[in-house]
């Protein structure tokens, strides 16, 4: 008896250590207290800056709106009727909330076939790659967190034909990321991390 609660005292003490990965740092709203509760993701973040030239900025205004920086964010469930379950609204995942389809093409493009979407150095290169691409295809500015969030949200396609236009909700959450990315921008730049 005593090895069962021994045994069962281990698998909580585990269970309890952990749990949480998916939990964001605390203040979201001060880049310079996330990046200080998690000192590997400036480092993930400036290299991503170096290899695609995406302002670090700019990719942590786009994770705060699109996962709150929350590791294994999903989309919410759909229902019929309002109680039977559909499935989700979408297959995004993660940091970035990458698509299935989306990051099997950065997988096999990138030849990073073991990156994953909850890693942040994976979604955050990710993020850097398709914001380039981006860049490269559509002239939008890497600096331009607006524009790049419009892109990153509707795709290349919808970006190009104008299809944010025809919603007023997400014109307003591209300028509230633009101005989170200037937030952040300065104040990294204030705690010497920019």
């Amino acid at each position: 008896m005593k090895k069962i609660f021994t045994a069962l005292a281990f698998v909580l003490l585990v269970a309890a250590c952990g749990g949480g990965g998916g939990k964001p740092p605390r203040n979201l709203d001060n880049a310079c207290s996330i990046v200080s509760q998690r000192s590997g993701w400036l480092k993930s973040m400036k290299t991503v800056e170096r290899k695609w030239g995406i302002p670090v900025h700019v990719q942590m205004a786009t994770i705060h709106q699109e996962s709150k920086f929350v590791s294994d964010a999903r989309t919410p469930f759909r229902y019929a009727i309002g109680v039977i379950p559909l499935g989700r609204q979408s297959s995004a995942f993660g940091f970035s909330q990458a698509l299935d389809a989306t990051w099997k093409e950065y997988q096999k493009d990138q030849r990073r076939f073991s990156a994953k979407r909850d890693r942040f150095s994976d979604a955050v290169d990710f993020m850097g790659w398709y914001m380039d691409a981006s860049a490269d295809r559509l002239g939008i500015s890497k600096f331009d967190a607006r524009n790049q969030y419009l892109a990153y949200h509707e795709g290349r396609t919808g970006f190009a034909r104008g299809s944010y236009n025809k919603k007023p909700w997400l014109i307003r959450v591209s300028a509230s990321v633009a101005d989170r990315a200037d937030m952040y921008r300065n104040q990294l730049r204030q705690c010497g991390k920019a």
